[in-house]
């Protein structure tokens, strides 16, 4: 009798997580589920964030929520996720920068185990743009006005991924760069009113002033040229630089995996939908999904390769 105690003890201790597991993803979301957007509403983050949201409380009935939390070039919003518990009730939608250049930099009140990727959902269809009557079309010919003329660049911030990528190119390019500054945003009233000559920005917070020809891209910092300007090779074509930037859905490591997995499932159920279907064929942004092992990989991997372009901003 005893042995046969012991066996169901030993038996019962190699099942429990896995009872945990189900218990954990069938009680899944127990309550109103956030999700961090540490920016201002309107781009695509937040887009395609909110539809994620709405595509969990279809499937499970439960509230869920977008609240952006800008601030700190996201540190703000990511902060909230770091003090969250790990069980999936809060999740960052998060830039690449809040996991590499922020960390490298020290000024983030966490690391780089603090979270653990639930997806990797964007590429960002960032750009670098100018008013449309500028007398140059790509980085070779921006390089040789600026011998004569100054240019501004107006961007998000000296720790944000896209300004050191644009630094950089400007640099390799010889492009003069004889002003520059930070904006919440980078739309078209900053070049409208002369804020800045050049900036780099999103598709999405350009849209109108492309749509209208008052503004046009130079070149775009994506893998593969924009949809909706095919014409226009990308940052890697014109200058070798191949770093771009991604988004991605993030939560408090050690959550558990069948919770992160059931999120998973949700955000891609809201990517495979018509709505960012046409999001993606408008702005030209990447929108996919990278999840598990490789998501990791990924974030892994640009943490080190943002090193270089860190340590080429801090020179």
């Amino acid at each position: 009798m005893k042995k046969i105690t012991k066996t169901l003890f030993v038996a019962t201790l190699a099942i429990s997580p896995l009872l945990a597991s189900v218990s954990a993803v069938a009680d899944y979301p127990k309550r109103p589920v956030s999700f961090v957007v540490p920016w201002p509403p309107g781009d695509l983050e937040d887009i395609v964030t909110r539809m994620i949201a709405d595509e969990m409380h279809k499937q499970t009935g439960v509230p869920a929520s977008v609240i952006n939390k800008p601030g700190g070039g996201g540190i703000v919003g990511a902060l909230d996720v770091s003090r969250a518990r790990a069980d999936g009730q809060m999740v960052g939608s998060f830039v690449a920068d809040i996991l590499t250049t922020h960390i490298h930099s020290g000024n983030a009140p966490y690391d780089q185990n603090t979270f653990e990727p639930v997806g990797i959902f964007l590429d960002y269809p960032f750009v670098i743009a100018a008013n449309a009557d500028a007398p140059y079309n790509n980085l070779a010919e921006l390089a040789e006005y600026s011998k004569e003329n100054n240019i501004s660049l107006g961007h998000f911030g000296y720790q944000a991924l896209p300004t050191a990528i644009t630094f950089k190119a400007a640099e390799q390019q010889g492009i003069r760069i004889a002003s520059d500054a930070a904006f919440d945003e980078n739309n078209c009233a900053t070049l409208a009113t002369g804020d800045a000559t050049i900036i780099n920005t999103t598709t999405q917070l350009i849209l109108s002033c492309l749509s209208s020809g008052e503004v046009k891209i130079l070149t775009s910092l994506t893998h593969e040229r924009l949809s909706i300007a095919p014409e226009i090779a990308t940052l890697a074509e014109q200058t070798g630089i191949t770093q771009t930037t991604w988004n991605g859905l993030f939560v408090k490591a050690g959550t558990p995996e069948s919770v992160k997995e059931k999120i998973a499932d949700i955000a891609q159920a809201a990517l495979n939908s018509d709505r960012v279907r046409d999001i993606s064929n408008t702005t030209g942004a990447g929108i996919y999904w990278i999840g598990g092992r490789e998501a990791e990989e990924l974030v892994a991997k640009d943490f080190e390769n943002t090193k270089e372009l860190l340590e080429y901003m801090n020179k």
